[in-house]
């Protein structure tokens, strides 16, 4: 069984993650997090010795959740690599979708000079973007995919299928959305369906002989 320390690390990393999106960096404050996670400030500090190296731990696990993530649905590397590229490509933009407050958060932050958010920008995002195109060179090599420039293939595949997620969860929270789009935009774009649709679509367009001439 857990040390109650060790039960309350947790909770109050969970308290972090929870209020990150809204706060930010900036407006994250130790005695927030605390009460959140029914606390006090004092025990905030006997677990985390700054401010700045909890929010790296908060933005660290969340990383290490979505990478475990996108690793599992990539499956076995005996299986097929436009079969493990598709399903990685799902698992990253149903985070997306399911995340996109702390992913828009964090973009803000780095954006605005917060070293905490900039340095857990440039530690992981190489992870992630060197995977898809493993997956990307794996494909290509099994013959499944046409030779084209590697991060042609993966700005266009990630411009498909997770972009339009992260654009349509911005608008929609914002109350952008242009009335005839506002009902459509859950099932055509948000939705499980319509992600694999798009993810589809775009694996096809880079299958051998398709679009070439």
């Amino acid at each position: 069984m857990a040390r109650p320390s060790r039960q309350l690390d947790r909770t109050l990393l969970a308290s972090g993650a929870a209020l990150y999106p809204q706060l930010g960096c900036a407006g994250l404050s130790v005695r927030a997090v605390a009460a959140h996670a029914g606390t006090s400030p004092g025990m905030f500090h006997y677990h985390f010795e700054s401010k700045d190296a909890f929010l790296a731990a908060v933005l660290q696990r969340f990383y290490d959740d979505m990478f475990e993530r996108l690793e599992t649905a990539s499956g076995a590397p005996a299986d097929d690599p436009l079969h493990r590229l598709r399903h990685a490509l799902l698992a990253l933009a149903g985070v997306a979708r399911d995340h996109a407050p702390l992913w828009r958060r964090a973009l803000a932050d780095a954006e605005s000079g917060q070293a905490v958010a900039a340095d857990f920008l440039r530690r992981n995002m190489p992870r992630h973007v060197g995977l898809l195109l493993g997956l990307l060179a794996d494909a290509e090599r099994a013959g499944r995919i046409a030779p084209r420039p590697p991060l042609l293939r993966l700005t266009f595949l990630l411009g498909a299928v997770v972009a339009p997620v992260l654009v349509a969860s911005t608008l929609r929270e914002r109350s952008l959305l242009p009335p005839v789009a506002g009902p459509a935009v859950g099932p055509q774009v948000l939705s499980d369906e319509a992600i694999a649709q798009r993810a589809d679509m775009a694996l096809r367009a880079l299958m051998k002989g398709e679009g070439d001439g």
